[in-house]
This record gives structure tokens, sequence and C-alpha cells, in this order.
């Protein structure tokens, strides 16, 4: 009988080194590195990545211009200040969304909270009367994040 648990032993060992290595030849090693591997690399360009700054920059200077002042009482400010924050929401969203800042530590760490402010700075901007203090926030929250990133 001695002679025999070895042999069986040896089976369960061959048993299981097959089972293993069908699976990982098949879709069960697919599904294992889903887990335990991050997401592909997806390398982006300084120059994309500056496009869609560019774009949020260009965006955030025409804020500041519709909020100066001497634009406070314009009769379409409102609607003009409405059409920049929605663009700005629709670039942030964007970067956050993987567009270019999906690789992008920083931006995947605080992009959803500049685009969650840029909403509610869209909310009030859009009450009668329209409130434009959280408008003007959101130029500041880019000049925040910029001097933290350097």
């Amino acid at each position: 009988m001695k002679v025999q648990q070895p042999f069986s032993v040896l089976r369960i060992m061959f048993l299981a080194l097959a089972i293993l290595t069908v699976s990982a030849c098949g879709d069960t090693a697919a599904l294992v590195r889903r887990v335990t591997y991050p997401p592909d690399f997806q390398y982006v360009t300084g120059q994309e990545l500056r496009s869609s700054m560019d774009r949020l920059a260009f965006q955030l200077q025409r804020l500041d211009q519709a909020l100066e002042e001497s634009n406070i009482r314009q009769a379409n400010q409102q609607q003009e200040v409405l059409g920049i924050l929605r663009n700005i929401e629709r670039v942030g969203a964007n970067l956050q969304a993987g567009e270019a800042g999906s690789n992008h530590p920083f931006l995947q760490d605080h992009m959803r909270d500049f685009v969650g402010s840029v909403s509610q700075a869209r909310t009030a901007v859009s009450r009668n009367p329209p409130r434009y203090y959280l408008a003007g926030r959101v130029a500041g929250g880019c000049v925040n994040c910029h001097k933290i990133n350097r």
C-alpha cells in the first residue's frame, strides 16, 4: 500500500498542474490580469495635454473678461457666463475622462473636484438673479492647482 500512496500524490500533482496550465491559456488569465494589474498606460504627448489646457485657459480668460466690473450690468452677461462655464465643464470633463489626463495623477486626483465646482458655479449663475461669486472662484481653482503642482 505504501507504494501506491506516492503514485496517487503524483497523480494529484499532475492533475493540478494540467488544470493550471489549461486555465492559464484560457480567458481566466485575462480576468485575473484585470484585477491584479493596473490599466494599460496610454502615453499622452505634452502637446496633447497642452492643447487641452490651452482650451481651458482660453475659456477661463473669457470668463474673467465676462466677470469684469465693466461687464457686470450687461443684459447678456448671464448667458455669456453660462456658455463659458459649459465650455469649461466640457473641457474639464474630457481631461478627467482620459482624453489627456487619464494617466496624469494630478489630473486624476483633482479634475473631478474642479468640474464639480464649475457645475455649482453654473447652477448659481443660472438663478434669477444670477450669482457670480462661484464663477469667480473657478479661475482661482486653476491657480491653486498650478501653484501646488510646480
